[in-house]
């Protein structure tokens, strides 16, 4: 095994890791997310067209909220490809959804960036970033978990990886796991809304 097979086997499953923590987090009994309540904020934030969006930008519909970075190697661009693919299987029950990515890495994910990264999975998701403190603060309000790593010329997250399916009124209705396959995601959607 070479150095650079076992530095991606190690981020990998530090991602895991991070994802499996995140999900214990949403599970029932946990004390921070034992009422619903505790999931979400409201936000104002900037597209990837440079449109201002807050949490009541999309009235009547659901919100399905994603947290990554552009520079992501593999769990994000999977996560994304699943979702699409889920939201298609919906039909015309998907117009009810709002697909929303959010940045963990304002650094590198200006609007043109998120705007060439989302549209290359669907033209109905959305990428937001904005100031580092306003999205640290939404991210905790989601309960996400990102670990930094530095390297010599640039850095990657590990960050827990769970959509997060919000009701039109903006409470937290369920979490959907990312590494479900677009079957299961799609049910999961249907079921909820």
């Amino acid at each position: 095994m070479t150095a650079n097979t076992a530095l991606k086997s190690i981020s990998l499953a530090g991602a895991l890791l991070i994802a499996c923590a995140a999900l214990c987090l949403m599970l029932p009994g946990h004390q921070q997310a034992a009422n619903e309540d505790d999931v979400g904020a409201p936000f104002t934030l900037v597209s990837d067209t440079g449109a201002r969006i807050t949490d009541q930008s999309f009235p009547g519909k659901y919100k399905l909220i994603y947290f990554g970075y552009t520079q992501c190697a593999d769990i994000c661009p999977i996560t994304l490809s699943t979702l699409t693919a889920a939201l298609n299987r919906l039909g015309t029950k998907a117009a009810l959804i709002q697909p929303l990515f959010i940045t963990l890495d304002p650094a590198r994910d200006t609007p043109a960036a998120l705007h060439h990264y989302v549209t290359a999975f669907t033209p109905r998701l959305i990428g937001l970033t904005g100031p580092p403190a306003a999205l640290n603060h939404l991210a905790d309000a989601f309960h996400v978990t990102s670990l930094l790593h530095q390297q010599p010329a640039t850095y990657t997250l590990d960050h827990s990886s769970v959509l997060y399916l919000m009701a039109p009124d903006g409470h937290f209705i369920a979490p959907i796991p990312a590494g479900a396959s677009e079957s299961v995601m799609a049910q999961a959607i249907a079921r909820n809304t």
